[in-house]
Parts: C-alpha cells; structure tokens; sequence
C-alpha cells in the first residue's frame, strides 16, 4: 500500500488535472456542441500565445522571481513586426528572427540588472513593462494591419488531426516550445539550479551552482518566450497594436499558481502550466456556451481559484514544515540517550 502512496509534492497538480476534468465533464454534458472534438482543440488555438508566455513565466516564478512585463512585450512584437513588414517592406523571414532577438535581449537586460544591482524583479519587470509599451506607442498610436501573404499563409494554416478536426501552425510551435520547456526544467542542470535558487539562492550559491548565470538566462527564456507568443499573436490577429494583451501578465501568473507552482519558488512543473492556461480558457467556453454570463465572470472565477490554490499551497507548505520539525524533534529525543550513555562515566 505505501507503494500507492502519491507523494504530497504532486496534489496541486493533480487536483489542477482534476479541476480541469471536471469543468470538461461538465461542459461536456450541459451544452449542446461542446462534445465535439474541435472544442477541445479551439482551447489550444485560441491560447496558444498564452501557453507559450505562461510558459516562460514557469520558470521565472520557479526561480523565485516574477515578470510583469509579459504583455507589454507581447504587444510591442505585434506593434514592431508589423511596423517592420509593412511600412519597411521586409520580408517576414526577416522580421520574425529580428523580432525574436529584441525581446531575448529585453529579457536579458532586465536580468542582468536584477542579479547584478540586486534590485527587486517585481520593479525592474514594471519599467520593462512601461518601456516596452511606450515603444509601441511612438511607433505607431494606431492598429496596424498586417496584410503580407506570408503572414496570412500563416494565420491559414490548418494541420488536420481526424475526422473535421485540426490544429494551427500556432499550437505546432506550443508543443515545440512545451517540449523543450519540459526537457530544460527536469533533464538539465539548467533546470535543476532554477529549482534550487528558488528552493533557497543561499545555499546554491553555497553549493557553487551558477545562481548569476541562471537568473540572467531565466529572464532570457522569458523573453524570448514572451516575443515568440507576440509573434503567434501577430499571426493570430494579423495585425499590431499597443493595447494588445493589457493584463496579460496576471493571466499567465494565474496560470502558473492554479498549475501547482508556489510563487515562492522553488517547486512546481512546466505540465501544470497548461493545465492552469487551459481552464482559464475552458472557464471563457462554458460562459460562450452558457450565453447570458458577462465575459467578465472568467476574470472573477480565475481570480477566485488563484486564491484557493495559493492558499492550498500554503497549507501544504506549513504541512510539510510541521512534518520537518516532527522529524528533527524525533531524531534529537532519540540521540540524547544515545549521548547521555556515551558522556556517562564507567561504573
């Protein structure tokens, strides 16, 4: 039986995965339509962007920090690509690796100047994300529409599973990035410090791992994470505008904590993620099906989970520190005769 025992690190990620299933089974059998298969796969078209940033921001909040600039990076892609494809007539194959590069570097700077002037992630991320949004506004205070056959080819695009069924060009690259995401958190020493300096940065720098690197190199991943769902976004919308995706930062934080990640750091895992994207996402279904609920309940439901489960993880967290010093107590109370024996003076 103890065998059959799942160990308590696992119960936010499966009552995620529970969650998830139920609010499917309910929609399943209450709405007309939502037993067909394309719903399902809608959920990962129409997040896509979402799944890929939130993903990014696994592993910065894993790390222990936070990045509110997500969004205004999101926007700023779709705002520069489309500048750049259609007012400087560049070719997309030129564009998106240009792109790509300038949100990395966002990225990168910004973690340089957490790690080596050690100021807050939570300071250094907002005026990222006042930079990143004002520069889309001085290049263009309007939507710009993107019409390049390229991008339309793109936005198109449809990769047919069975039956009617499809996915997106957009929800291929998700899977690309989820599998890379899942190989660098647990199969790479890159990971395995990422967990550590969110476990405790004290002692991984004790420990000699490379705490300056990695920071730095999270915070890359993020925005390279970050420029790559403004570059699906792009494809999605076909067009760019500065107020694209305002607030989406919260919604990938909320992703993240309802997918089992402490905002502590330090313990979570990168499949929890989807699941927390994918139940916003099933949440704004079931209210389209219901059809009399304001879009605005999916806001107020999340929000609500978002506290339950961080309440649920501190819960589990004082759990296991009440276990801890149950352990250290008993190992103590049964040393102390141990050394009472050995101090004592032969008879």
């Amino acid at each position: 039986m103890d065998k059959l025992k799942i160990d308590r690190k696992f119960w936010p990620l499966l009552i995620t995965i529970g969650l998830f299933i139920l609010l499917y089974g309910y929609g399943y059998f209450s709405y007309r339509g939502f037993s067909n298969p394309q719903v399902f796969f809608n959920l990962f078209i129409d997040n896509a962007f979402l799944l890929i940033t939130s993903i990014g921001m696994t592993f910065v909040i894993l790390s222990g920090g936070i990045d509110l600039s997500i969004g205004a990076v999101i926007a700023f892609t779709t705002v520069l690509s489309a500048y750049l494809s259609e007012d400087w007539g560049l070719h997309p194959l030129l564009v998106i690796p240009l792109v790509l590069l300038v949100g990395t570097l966002l990225g990168a700077v910004m973690g340089s100047i957490i790690h080596f002037f050690k100021v807050q992630p939570f300071i250094v991320t907002l005026a990222g994300m006042f930079f990143a949004r004002g520069m889309c506004f001085v290049i263009s205070t309007d939507a710009i529409t993107i019409s390049h056959p390229f991008y339309r080819a793109l936005s198109l695009f449809r990769i047919p599973l069975f039956g009617k069924t499809f996915i997106s060009i957009n929800v291929l690259i998700f899977l690309v990035v989820l599998a890379l995401a899942i190989y660098l958190a647990h199969f790479t020493r890159f990971g395995r410090t990422v967990y550590a300096i969110g476990g405790n940065e004290q002692s991984a720098l004790l420990m000699g791992l490379p705490v300056a690197r990695t920071k730095i190199l999270v915070y890359t991943l993020n925005g390279f994470c970050s420029a790559l769902a403004g570059m699906v976004f792009s494809v999605y919308m076909l067009s760019g505008y500065g107020l694209y995706t305002n607030g989406l930062e919260l919604d990938a934080i909320a992703s993240v904590v309802i997918g089992g990640t402490q905002l502590t750091g330090g313990v979570g895992y990168v499949g929890g993620t989807v699941f927390g994207v994918l139940i916003q996402g099933l949440i704004q279904t079931i209210i389209m099906f219901q059809g009399t609920l304001n879009s605005w309940w999916t806001k107020i439901v999340v929000g609500l989970l978002t506290l339950l489960f961080i309440v649920m993880q501190s819960a589990f967290a004082s759990a296991r520190r009440a276990r801890l010093a149950a352990k250290s107590s008993g190992k103590a109370a049964d040393q102390a005769p141990v050394a009472q024996q050995t101090l004592a003076p032969d008879a």
